[in-house]
């Protein structure tokens, strides 16, 4: 069997999990933390509710929100800076996937020094971060469980993948409440983030047992839990998303992604695309790209999604695959790029540089740029 490795938080999970946060931050030797957030947030009422945990312990804090959907390289610069400057210790962070990752890319400078587009690519963090304790308010990024950092370096207009076991935070904090204040519209797409994760990972070339029990799981939930969790807000159904979400963070994180990643990432960096509306444009050309180098695989996803059929693995697949596009026409998100992005001028650039990215590797069939094109031409 192949060698594996398997690296993830420690992880407090549970509705009003989040009242642990200072009992965690003294655990890691909190006395001043940086807590990051983002301007969206500080509308609801859970920023003021962190800081209130913070504060009635006797942590201080200094609150940071200057980040923006795709963080952007010099945010993560004026973030260390105030970490440096304020004389923190620890890094809390209360957010979706884009506040996390800036969390990540401030502490890769806080314990490294440089500019952030010094770390791009895998395993070139060579000194320890500052500890890490993630909040995850959305089910989807999985950034609170993995080794992946994306932020936006503006000048190349390139979304970096920085990769290395030093982001794994040293706890997640994930509290399915949080989600009760979420629209419907972020609810669905940062669960099809989820699934995104769990199917890439599913049939990557580095997955193993341990990765696609994981993934395996994160696909079965969202499909049982998508619709009550977002129509009705259900809160059992939204606690079973934040698990499916937990699982697929962790499948990703060891299993690596691929070509869909790749390309998101891509999007994101010229055309500054949220990065979950990508993922129910471009998954299902990617599975059908992909299907053909991994029939059994691929046949394993759709029968999670479909239930058992008795037909060949590729059929079954297809037929998953096609239940998926029902799915999310149904949920009602954009599932065409051109509604994405103004025109088609800037595909090739597009794909030109997502052979580039680190998710591009462990991809199970082979492409290079003119694959690529096919799949977004198929999805525009």
């Amino acid at each position: 069997m192949l060698i594996t490795k398997f690296a993830i938080p420690d992880i407090i999970f549970g509705n009003g999990s989040v009242r642990h946060l200072a009992q965690c931050a003294r655990r890691v030797g909190a006395k001043r933390v940086l807590l990051v957030s983002d301007k969206g947030l500080n509308d609801t009422i859970w920023v003021n509710k962190v800081r209130e945990i913070l504060d009635e312990d006797g942590l201080k804090s200094v609150y940071f929100n200057n980040v923006d959907s795709n963080p952007r390289d010099y945010q993560i610069h004026e973030g260390a800076e105030i970490y440096r400057r304020e004389g923190c210790d620890v890094l809390v962070c209360l957010g979706g996937g884009s506040p996390m990752d800036a969390t990540k890319g401030i502490g890769i400078l806080a314990g490294n020094g440089g500019r952030i587009r010094d770390y791009e690519g895998a395993n070139r963090i060579m000194r320890p971060l500052p500890p890490m304790i993630l909040i995850p308010s959305t089910a989807g990024s999985g950034s609170d469980i993995s080794q992946f950092c994306i932020i936006t370096d503006v000048e190349r207009e390139v979304k970096m993948s920085i990769i290395s076991r030093s982001l794994v935070a040293n706890i997640s904090i994930i509290d399915p409440l949080l989600l009760s204040t979420k629209s419907k519209s972020l609810i669905i797409a940062s669960a099809i983030d989820a699934l995104a994760h769990a199917v890439e990972s599913h049939v990557s070339k580095l997955a193993s047992p341990f990765t696609r029990m994981h993934s395996q799981k994160a696909i079965e939930l969202f499909v049982q839990y998508i619709k009550p969790a977002a129509l009705e807000r259900d809160p059992h159904a939204l606690e079973q998303l934040s698990i499916a979400s937990t699982s697929a963070g962790m499948a990703f994180s060891n299993a690596g992604l691929g070509i869909l990643h790749a390309l998101a990432h891509s999007l994101g960096g010229i055309y500054d695309v949220l990065h979950g509306l990508v993922h129910p444009v471009l998954l299902p050309s990617v599975m059908r790209y992909n299907l053909s180098a991994c029939p059994e695989i691929m046949g394993d996803i759709g029968r999670m999604i479909v239930g058992p059929r008795l037909c060949s693995s590729k059929e079954t697949g297809l037929a998953g695959i096609a239940t998926l596009e029902n799915l999310f026409n149904e949920l009602g998100v954009t599932t065409r790029l051109r509604e994405l992005i103004p025109d088609d001028s800037r595909l090739e650039t597009i794909c030109k540089m997502a052979v580039k990215d680190a998710c591009y590797v462990s991809n199970p069939r082979e492409a290079d740029w003119t694959d690529l094109m096919d799949i977004c031409r198929e999805a525009w």
